[in-house]
């Protein structure tokens, strides 16, 4: 017995070299199409000038830290979710409360508006993905509909639906990543290649393929294929867990902001690393990042 373990060790030490090696050998191939920096490139396009933000409008109602939020589609609804284990629906033209459904555990950590913006979906530590159909009934009781449609072994960290209020993607503590049937509630594709806590994904633009990206507590973001759920690119370049990633608009390329106190631009048909945003008084990670409409202004 004890040879047997001694063999397995020796076999998995090598295994973990090889794969090393690897990695080394992927790094100097894209290093060869490195051929310039994206600052560089950026010296020929014309500044965008000081920007001066304004708040236009403050949505008050939960009574904790906001853990995540999300438009949309007519751009004038937000759902937002928080650590006080409620989910709201606000209109941001009038700062109204719109609906508002209380979770049955604190800290929900995900929520998503479907496409036709007649559902939300919602989960964290109960572990599950809720869907909740929205209507005009202000007095309809919305818990009574609610749906369960994924169920993970470890908390819900991320949730999208994608391109029909059909399937929705999650990802989760237990390390994995999963697309679901909404109305069945069956697991459609598992992805699975994250050596820790998956904390975010992304959903590419939907002329850009059936990709997805997501990052997580093992510091890498990876790029999946949703018909095969494999991996097709994975980039490990950050110091500590990814808290967020988001595709650019055009879908070749995504960032991420992470707990090191930076964001990173790769670019996907280079396959690399293209950008590092940190500054010396910023100490603290990254919780969010995002893009303006045009991809020129990345918010982190």
């Amino acid at each position: 017995m004890a040879t047997e373990a001694l063999q397995e060790n020796e076999t998995l030490a090598s295994l973990k070299n090889e794969a090393e090696s690897l990695k080394g050998k992927l790094e100097e191939e894209r290093a060869k199409l490195h051929d310039v920096e994206l600052h560089q490139v950026a010296e020929r396009v014309e500044s965008l000038g000081q920007f001066v933000m304004k708040t236009r409008r403050t949505l008050k109602g939960h009574g904790n830290k906001v853990l995540c939020m999300d438009w949309c589609k007519d751009k004038r609804r937000i759902v937002s979710s928080s650590q006080d284990g409620k989910v709201i629906v606000w209109d941001a033209f009038t700062t109204n409360k719109e609906h508002a459904v209380t979770m049955p555990c604190t800290w929900v950590m995900a929520c998503a508006y479907a496409p036709s913006g007649c559902a939300i979906a919602c989960g964290g530590l109960d572990n599950k993905c809720s869907v909740y159909p929205l209507t005009f009934d202000k007095n309809e009781n919305m818990a009574a509909k609610k749906k369960s449609v994924a169920m993970h072994t470890n908390y819900l960290s991320a949730c999208s639906f994608t391109n029909s209020d059909m399937q929705i993607l999650t990802a989760s503590g237990d390390g994995t990543c999963a697309l679901w049937d909404v109305e069945s509630g069956q697991l459609l594709q598992s992805f699975h290649g994250h050596g820790a806590d998956v904390l975010c994904l992304d959903l590419a633009p939907s002329e850009t393929g059936n990709t997805f990206v997501s990052g997580g507590c093992d510091k890498k973001a990876m790029v999946w294929d949703m018909r095969t759920g494999q991996c097709i690119q994975s980039f490990e370049t950050h110091e500590s867990d990814i808290n967020s990633v988001r595709y650019y608009p055009s879908g070749d390329a995504f960032a991420s902001g992470s707990d090191d106190a930076t964001c990173r631009m790769y670019d996907l048909r280079a396959d690399r690393e293209v950008a590092i945003y940190s500054k010396e008084s910023i100490i603290f990670g990254a919780s969010s990042v995002d893009f303006s409409l045009s991809g020129k202004c990345p918010f982190f």
